[in-house]
């Protein structure tokens, strides 16, 4: 069940809505529990003990570092930490490692054939941050099953982020105000979510498609551009919209959710796109990884190796392809960079350079993500650089696509850009301004779900994750 599918938003919602609301406070999070725990289990019924195995176990292992002194804390968090890696890689790495083993080995070890569930990176890591966190002494153990089932299922954020912490929320679990004007501007921002997948990223994803699927000698180095272009938008409007929708019906049912985007396409540099994208899960490898193994406290040489294997981690997280694994090595290399030198030039230059040097590498950055194959990336970028004198004479077609999706690809520019927060400082709370932006979301809404009807290409990204 999708966020932008009929099922979810004529059906799921408005009930569950009308159920949470109905219910006594006392109730409600036993709402949302049986809410999450369905919502999960029309997506992944085989899965749903997998659901309940790893909120009992997190649930117990917090508890047990609560109750323990000395090295019994820390074998229960390796127990905690251990079970939910060891989910990860059960379900997600497993058939990736015995391919590789047969690959580099000439063995014929059978592939399990286990189908990742849906969401496991997200669950299993708010999980896991919930049990250090005990363990560091951020957040006591809670001794209240429901609240933690609540926390680990919640479903506005439960298959594809962002990654809430369980101290962000936790006053919230056990005490929170549902008021109107929340419930009005979770609303909204759900609104806008919707509209921004539907609208947005879904066109663009089709055109990206269409680019990244052709044989290498029809695409010309503009289209490959324009590939990149559009996979750069859908991906940001797809999984920024997702974020939109979880922080908003996190919103209407009491709890405020941390942002997961700030417009990143607006960066002077990697490390800064890096502070605007995926935040929730950028942060999670800073605190839970990167500086428990030094940080950049033990010297240059361990800051760098701590950067490749913090990078290489967050790429195979993403999946278990060696694209993903690339592109977090990508990354690493040009953070190295920066670190070393190119930051500070990037922030002696003009801002026009940081942003057109950040954006240029972001794209590239997309087709390792996106490309495939490693030779199949090889070949995308090699498209974009170098001149092609075969597939040049086709760079028409490019002007095609540019015109047939060219009012989506103006939007998803306009929007990359603040335009809602300058708009609300300039306008404040006007009575009318008030009234237009709310006829602006009931029409959003209205092309949303007429698209949601009329449309059959409608993936998530992040499901996948």
């Amino acid at each position: 069940m999708v966020f932008s599918g009929m099922l979810y938003m004529g059906m799921f919602l408005p009930l569950v809505l009308l159920l949470y609301f109905a219910a006594p406070k006392p109730l409600r999070n036993g709402v949302l529990l049986l809410s999450s725990l369905f919502f999960y289990f029309v997506g992944e019924p085989k899965n749903l003990v997998l659901m309940l195995l790893s909120i009992l176990v997190n649930y117990l292992c917090a508890l047990l570092i609560g109750w323990a002194k000395g090295g019994g804390r820390r074998l229960f968090l390796i127990l905690g930490t251990g079970f939910n890696l060891g989910l990860l890689i059960v379900y997600k790495y497993t058939d990736f490692l015995l391919s590789n083993l047969n690959r580099f080995f000439s063995l014929t070890l059978p592939l399990s054939g286990i189908v990742m569930p849906i969401g496991i990176s997200f669950f299993t890591f708010q999980g896991m941050s919930y049990v250090i966190d005990v363990y560091w002494g951020r957040v006591p153990a809670q001794r209240n099953l429901l609240y933690v089932a609540t926390y680990i299922s919640l479903f506005p954020q439960l298959v594809a982020g962002p990654i809430v912490r369980y101290e962000t929320i936790a006053k919230e679990l056990t005490d929170r105000k549902e008021t109107i004007a929340d419930a009005a501007l979770g609303l909204r921002r759900f609104i806008w979510g919707l509209g921004k997948k539907m609208l947005l990223a879904n066109p663009l994803g089709e055109l990206a498609s269409i680019v990244f699927s052709m044989e290498s000698g029809d695409r010309s180095t503009a289209l490959a551009w324009l590939g990149a272009v559009a996979y750069a938008f859908q991906i940001f409007f797809d999984f920024s919209g997702y974020s939109d929708m979880a922080i908003g019906l996190g919103r209407v049912f009491g709890f405020h959710f941390l942002e997961n985007f700030d417009y990143p396409y607006l960066s002077r540099s990697i490390t800064e796109f890096w502070r605007r994208w995926h935040i929730s899960l950028s942060t999670w490898f800073r605190d839970y990884l990167y500086i428990p193994l030094g940080g950049n406290r033990k010297g240059l040489f361990r800051q760098m190796v701590n950067l490749l294997m913090v990078w290489g981690l967050t790429g195979l997280w993403h999946g278990a392809q060696w694209n993903f694994l690339l592109w977090g090595l990508y990354y690493a290399a040009l953070l190295i960079l920066e670190k070393l030198f190119l930051k500070d030039l990037l922030d002696r230059a003009p801002a026009f350079i940081g942003r057109v040097y950040a954006l240029a590498l972001i794209l590239v950055g997309w087709v390792i993500f996106n490309g495939g194959s490693l030779p199949q990336i090889a070949a995308y970028i090699g498209q974009m650089f170098c001149y092609h004198p075969n597939v040049q004479a086709q760079g028409d077609s490019a002007l095609w696509y540019l015109w047939q999706y060219g009012p989506e690809l103006l939007l998803a520019g306009v929007f990359s850009m603040p335009i809602g927060p300058w708009l609300s400082k300039r306008l404040g709370e006007r009575p009318w301004a008030c009234a237009l932006g709310n006829t602006a979301a009931l029409l959003l809404l209205v092309l949303s779900l007429c698209s949601i009807v009329n449309t059959s290409f409608n993936p998530f990204i992040y499901f996948r994750f």
